[in-house]
């Protein structure tokens, strides 16, 4: 299966832990879907904040990948078919929000 490839950056802005911030993490991922056409997907729907969008719809992607990965690994037995529904409503609903929305 060829993968989109992502540099993946996570630093620490500022909030409970004022003292000694851990330094930025960073990491690649791959991924069978452009996480950024996800990410605009979900930002253009409209039913999230534009951050939170963005958080959404990475975080379940580089859930869903590893899952798909591992897809024969037992810890993931309980939720794959959930997640599963969980994603095909997901995105029907996504549609649906940007389907509805009005040209500005």
């Amino acid at each position: 299966m060829s993968t989109h490839n992502f540099r993946i950056t996570l630093e620490y802005t500022g909030g409970k832990k004022e003292a000694d911030p851990p330094a930025p993490l960073s990491f690649e991922a791959g991924n069978h879907d452009d996480i950024f056409e996800i990410i605009a997907r979900v930002r253009s729907a409209g039913r999230f904040e534009h951050d939170e969008a963005a958080a959404l719809a990475l975080g379940m992607k580089l859930f869903s990948e590893v899952m798909l990965k591992h897809r024969d690994d037992p810890l993931f037995a309980p939720i794959g078919a959930a997640y599963r529904d969980y994603m095909t409503q997901f995105k029907e609903q996504m549609r649906a929000a940007t389907a509805n929305k009005q040209p500005e």
